[in-house]
C-alpha cells in the first residue's frame, strides 16, 4: 500500500498532548488517567459524563470522530482488556448496547464503528486506560476537510449532542 492511499490525521495527538500538558499530567502520570480523574469528578457535565454505571461509566469524547463519539469506561484503570474483571467485562459489554441505542433514538445513525485500541502499538490515545469507542456513522459523513485543512467537521455542537444523549441515559425506563 503506497503512503498516497493512506489516510492520517495528526492533529488526533496533537489535541490529546495539549490537553493533557494544560492540565500538567502526561499520559503516564502516576495520579490517574485523564478518565480516572474525570470518574473521580463531581462534575459529569462539564467533563460529558453521559451516564454511570457499577463498574463503567460512559463519557463523550472531547475530540470526537464524528458526532455523539462516546467512550465506554471502566472506573478502574487498567491497560489491557484482559485485566478486567468478569464484571467489569460483562458491564462494558451491555453498556455498549445501551449507548448504541441511545444513540439510534438521540441521533439516528446509519452505522457504527464499535472498538478499542489496545496499547501504543494499536493507537490507543490513553494507553493506561482501557476503552471502547462508539462512534455514530452516517453515509457521506466522510469530506475532504481532514485531507486538505487538517480540519475535522462535526455538524453539531458538542454540548447538543450531550444534552440529546444523556436525556435518553437517564430515563428512568432504561
Amino acid at each position: 500500500m503506497s503512503d498516497s492511499s493512506r489516510l492520517h490525521s495528526p492533529w488526533r495527538s496533537i489535541h490529546i498532548d495539549s490537553f493533557l500538558s494544560s492540565h500538567g499530567h502526561a499520559p503516564s502520570n502516576e495520579s490517574g488517567s485523564v478518565f480516572t480523574r474525570i470518574a473521580a469528578s463531581n462534575d459529569d457535565v462539564g467533563n460529558l459524563v453521559v451516564w454511570r454505571g457499577e463498574t463503567v461509566f460512559v463519557v463523550m469524547n472531547l475530540y470526537p470522530y464524528n458526532n455523539g463519539h462516546l467512550m465506554v469506561v471502566p472506573y478502574r484503570q487498567v491497560a489491557r482488556y484482559g485485566a478486567l474483571t468478569d464484571a467489569e467485562r460483562t458491564e462494558l459489554a451491555s453498556t455498549v448496547n445501551l449507548a448504541i441505542k441511545w444513540l439510534d433514538e438521540a441521533l439516528e445513525p446509519e452505522g457504527y464503528n464499535v472498538g478499542m485500541n489496545e496499547g501504543v502499538a494499536g493507537g490507543a490515545g490513553v494507553p493506561s486506560h482501557i476503552h471502547v469507542h462508539v462512534v455514530p456513522r452516517w453515509s457521506g459523513d466522510t469530506n475532504f476537510m481532514p485531507t486538505v485543512a487538517e480540519t475535522k467537521v462535526v455538524p453539531q455542537a458538542i454540548e447538543e449532542s450531550y444534552r440529546r444523549i444523556q436525556e435518553i441515559a437517564l430515563r428512568p425506563e432504561r
